[in-house]
């Protein structure tokens, strides 16, 4: 296959992304909602639980006793998974300012997942699978160094893990907890997350 063959070829599926990410950016979601791309379409996803929420701004507090200046946390900040062409938008994202401020003001578009230092999802009932399958597998193919789930609705009870080593498309290590152990986040954030104070 010549290369003028391989790019004719690739075409449509850049085609296809290209449209679907010009559609989200276009897109007038109601407030509380979030639009992602997954699997060659955009999905809307619900607001949170009250609780979700709760756990969100626990975490995000201990974040921020620990990082560094030049690190933020964000929410509602849409990442691109190059790889995989997906985009979702966590639950909170630690990322370099500086990615942040490069992107265009005038734009609407995602950052580079590969740039986030830590990925946090809160399970909702309707989401739990997604964020223990799907996007564990789509943050490993970034990769996100380190994925935090908080898994409310375990079947075992609720659970946080943290995935870590991200290699070929999968995370060498992690560590799952249940709710009331601590959670140690690694440098940079030098953080432990009490999960006892999150509410069920």
């Amino acid at each position: 296959m010549t290369a003028a063959m391989a790019e004719n070829a690739q075409t449509p599926r850049r085609r296809q992304w290209d449209d679907l990410l010009q559609a989200w950016r276009e897109l007038d979601v109601p407030e509380g909602w979030r639009a992602e791309i997954d699997e060659g379409q955009i999905v809307l996803v619900p607001p949170p639980h009250a609780h979700h929420n709760g756990i969100a701004a626990k975490v995000q507090r201990v974040l921020y006793r620990s990082l560094p200046d030049e690190l933020e946390v964000y929410q509602t900040l849409g990442i691109h998974i190059a790889p995989l062409d997906k985009l979702y938008v966590p639950d909170l994202v630690v990322m370099p300012t500086e990615v942040i401020a490069a992107v265009a003001p005038e734009t609407n578009d995602p950052v580079d997942a590969a740039e986030a230092l830590l990925v946090v999802e809160i399970t909702s009932k309707s989401n739990a699978k997604d964020d223990r399958t799907k996007k564990l597998w789509a943050y490993a193919h970034a990769p996100v160094p380190t994925y935090l789930l908080i898994d409310r609705f375990d079947e075992h009870g609720p659970t946080a893990t943290l995935f870590t080593q991200p290699q070929n498309g999968a995370y060498k290590h992690a560590e799952r907890v249940p709710f009331g152990d601590q959670v140690k986040l690694p440098e940079p954030f030098d953080a432990v997350l009490d999960t006892s104070a999150f509410p069920g």
